[in-house]
Formats: C-alpha cells, structure tokens, sequence
C-alpha cells in the first residue's frame, strides 16, 4: 500500500472527534512529519483556531496575516523558511468544494518537503476537509472549535440552516457572510446546484432574536421542499408563501431574492418578492439591478407569483445584499446605497468572491462609525464565468 494510500485509508477509518490524531499518527510514520495541526476558521472568518484542549482552544491566529493566513486566504500550500532544527513548516487549505474550512500545518525535514510530498499532502489536507464535514454529522468538535465565542440561540438556528460560506465550480465562485456572525437571527443565504442550473435564494425574515431565526428556517425549508419537488421558481415563491401564511396569518413575512442559473446559457431566471438586492459589475461599472418588486413570503393569501429573466456572461459579477448593509447610514446621514456601496464593489473587484463579503462588511463598519448596528447584515458574491 503506498503512503497516500494509507493516510486517506486512516481518516476514513477514523472516530469522527479523532482526525487531527489519525493525521498526526499516520503522516508522522508515511511523510515523516514532526508535527501536525489543525486550525479552523471561526463563523466571522477572522481567526484560525487551532484544535487542541476544548471548549477553549489555543491562541489563534489572524485569518488574514501570517503564514497561516497566507495559504487561508490564497487557497495554496505556504511553505516557510527551514528552522534551525532544519524542518521546513507547511500550510495546507482544508476546504471542500471551495468551501474554506481551515488549515493544516504539518512541520516536516527538509529533505521530506519535496515537491511530489507537498502536492500529496494538499490533496490530503482535502480529504480532511470531506472527513470533518462527514464527522460534524456525529460530533460537536468541530464546531466548537470554529467558535471564538458562545452563539446565541438565534444564531446557532442560522447557522446550521446554511449550505457554507462559499463554493466553487467551474462554471461559477461564491462566496457569502453574516455579520453580526455570533449573533445573527433573520438574514439567510442558500443554494443548490445540478447538473446544468443553480438555483440561489437570499432571505431576510422580520423582526429580532429566535421570532426571527423560527421564521426564516419556516421559509428557507418550505422553498428547499418545493425546489427538491422539482417545481417552478414562481411555484417554489407560492408554496413557500402559502406555508408562511398558513401559520402567521400575514403578522410576520420573509423577504426573499429567488434565482435560478443556467449553466449552459448564463440565462437568469429571478423573483424579486421583498428586500434583498442585486447589483452587477460589468466591465468596471457597478449599477442595480430594477427588478419588479412583489410581495413578501407570507404577507398575503394566494399571493401569485411571476419570474422575469435577464442574461449573465463570463466575467460578471453579482453582488448580493441585505438592507443591513445598504440602509445603513453614516454619521452625515448618507444612506450606504448612495455611492458607497459602489465604491466598495469597485475596492474589491480583485478579490476572490470567498473575500468580497467579509472586505465589503469591515468597510460597512467603517462607514456606520461608532454607532452599534441595529439589524443583521448580508453578502452573497457571485462571479460567473460560464460553461464553454
């Protein structure tokens, strides 16, 4: 059995809360490695904490700095500079399907550090990554370890009624964030891809604390159950509206931003039904997108619902926001939307999608100034490059 062979064998085979321990053992004897961690992104992806004594894990790191933060932010190995002792230390991105998930740094002899062993240990630093979403089915560990502090309840609703953070295909990137992160309650994201359509609905249930979060997991599973039916995106609005109503009575509603791609065409097909917006950069220029704008989920009885269509093409991106973000105003009184947000678009135009939400939401803080938000805040990036 080869080395890699054997590793992927080890975590496979592993107890869901002993990963870290089947990777040090099995890299230790098949790649030599002196040490091995593993450190997870935190739910506001600012940190990297590493697994070690829970519910308290050792000193992070900044997700944006530092070797460590170098191959997080890149999505490649990081190698440093040979230590005294003569090893050389290896970061390795744990993500899967571009969803970022962490970092493992494995310290190895410098003779080991060749180039066919780092290639192999990228692959299997990715195979962690599958293993630990798998394992998250049977153990808290995980997820207590992404926790730089305690979740409200609300929060941890939301949480777990997301796909990710980000994701990846050949055809498109997205990348998305909650701020307040530990404290969110009403603003959701979701997505669901096949095999020639993506399908993304952006969500923000009224009102505050776990009122909010129980109403916006009513609509986010009530469009998952019709989406998995295989309707229409106007028979998903309708049915999702009808389940909201059925059991608010119009006293509560969700407003939602329903989309569905085609992969093969870049044609769109999008429901505007309350208050999450879309804005388009194309070819350096960043304007809104008007849609037609239709009831909320839930807000009436039988509210009928009709799609309308526009066109993506390769190289677009759509930038997705809640009116946490584009309702804010700063200490003059200018409203975000204004000029700021497109100014923030054009800033992180270079950014890979998976960045673009946490840059356009510290730049959000900024602007607000020293006073405290008072609603959850949202970006969903989409950058499109097609099918050929």
């Amino acid at each position: 059995m080869d080395r890699f062979t054997a590793v992927e064998r080890a975590l496979r085979g592993s107890a869901p809360h002993a990963l870290l321990e089947a990777a040090r053992d099995t890299l230790a004897v098949r790649y030599a490695a002196r040490s091995v961690d593993l450190l997870m992104a935190d739910y506001a992806t600012t940190i990297l904490q590493p697994i070690t004594a829970l519910p308290h894990t050792g000193s992070p790191v900044p997700v944006h700095s530092g070797a460590q933060g170098r191959a997080f932010s890149s999505q490649e190995p990081f190698a440093e500079d040979m230590d005294a002792e003569g090893c050389t230390t290896v970061h390795f991105p744990v993500s899967v399907r571009g969803n970022r998930i962490g970092i493992m740094t494995v310290r190895l002899p410098a003779d080991a550090a060749d180039q066919s062993s780092v290639r192999e240990l990228a692959e299997i630093a990715e195979i962690l990554g599958h293993e630990i979403v798998v394992a998250e089915r049977d153990t808290d560990l995980y997820l207590q370890a992404r926790r730089a502090e305690r979740l409200t309840l609300a929060a941890e609703m939301q949480w777990q009624l997301l796909p990710g953070r980000s994701c990846s295909r050949p055809e498109y990137d997205i990348g998305a964030q909650l701020e307040p992160a530990y404290a969110i309650y009403g603003d959701n994201f979701d997505w669901s891809s096949s095999a020639d359509h993506l399908t993304l609905t952006v969500t923000n249930g009224m009102g505050e604390g776990i009122e909010a979060s129980l109403l916006t997991n009513l609509a986010v599973n009530a469009l998952r159950n019709a989406r998995r039916a295989g309707l229409s995106l106007a028979d998903q609005a309708y049915l999702a509206d009808q389940a909201v109503y059925g059991h608010h009575q119009g006293a509560l509603h969700v407003a939602t931003l329903l989309l569905r791609f085609d992969l093969v065409t870049g044609d769109a097909e999008v429901i505007d039904a309350g208050s999450p917006k879309v804005w388009r950069l194309r070819d350096g220029r960043a304007e809104p997108l008007e849609l037609d704008a239709q009831l909320p989920l839930g807000m009436a009885e039988d509210t009928p619902y009709s799609s309308e269509r526009f066109r993506v093409l390769p190289g677009d991106r759509l930038l997705f926001a809640s009116d946490g973000v584009y309702d804010v105003a700063s200490p003059s009184g200018e409203r975000y939307i204004e000029r700021a947000l497109n100014r923030a678009m054009n800033n992180t135009r270079l950014l890979p999608p998976s960045q673009v939400p946490g840059a356009v939401l510290q730049e959000l803080a900024g602007y607000r100034g020293d006073v405290d938000a008072d609603d959850d805040a949202m970006i969903v990036c989409l950058d499109w490059r097609g099918r050929a």
